[in-house]
């Protein structure tokens, strides 16, 4: 029996091993420090033609109600004029109070949920909507209070919009270097964030359509 694991424990430690090899490889080759940017008016300016050529911070304001469903697993029922939004999962229905989350009422399988228990979905609740949500509008949230904007320049010679979230949401501190196209629409954004220990991991804005409201929001 201790023979067994002794080989085990040497299956495991070289399995291990081969793992923290691995994440180093890919570390050094895909890992970018956070780029340094220019803050003040010309970081401004780019975020402002940003947000018009997505149909303006007004008509995002004036947009009172959201509903979208994420990855088809957490779905959304936003009241923006009431601070108010409905988050649902699996049997799981949060009405979640944006400004006061002591507030939030809670239900399972349509059953009151009080207590902890109550607490902990309230909170699940929250980091759910706070991500989602971010992807969905974080173009409109430039201009938020504690963000700072700058401006990159790119090998390419465009410039990127380098956005840093100093207070706020769920991980306050994340930066995204945001690509626009030359008409100030998102293409693609590359992650500083603490969630992913390698920096500059890039993902893309795909499939966006114009709502009701007259702004414009990404599908995929």
């Amino acid at each position: 029996m201790k023979r067994f694991f002794r080989k085990l424990f040497k299956i495991i430690a070289a399995a291990a091993l081969v793992v923290f090899i691995l994440f180093l490889t890919i570390y050094f080759i895909y890992n970018e420090p956070l780029p340094k940017g220019t803050e003040g008016k010309k970081a401004d300016a780019l975020a402002l033609k940003m947000v018009e050529a997505l149909g303006g911070q007004q008509a995002f304001n004036d947009a009172t109600y959201l509903e979208w469903t994420f990855k088809e697993e957490h779905h959304y029922k936003w009241n923006k004029g009431q601070g108010i939004a409905k988050v649902s999962w699996d049997a799981i229905e949060v009405t979640l109070d944006l400004e006061d989350t002591s507030k939030s009422i809670v239900f399972n399988n349509k059953l009151k949920i009080v207590g902890d228990k109550r607490k902990e979905l309230v909170q699940k609740a929250t980091d759910f909507f706070n991500n989602d949500s971010f992807w969905l509008v974080a173009p409109f949230k430039a201009f938020d209070k504690g963000v700072e904007r700058s401006v990159v320049e790119l090998e390419d010679g465009i410039k990127g919009l380098l956005v840093t979230y100093t207070q706020g949401g769920t991980t306050p501190g994340d930066s995204y270097l945001w690509i626009l196209d030359e008409n100030g629409v998102p293409k693609s954004y590359k992650m500083w964030v603490k969630i992913i220990p390698i920096g500059g991991v890039e993902a893309t804005w795909d499939n966006w359509i114009t709502t009701e409201a007259g702004i414009r929001l990404p599908t995929l």
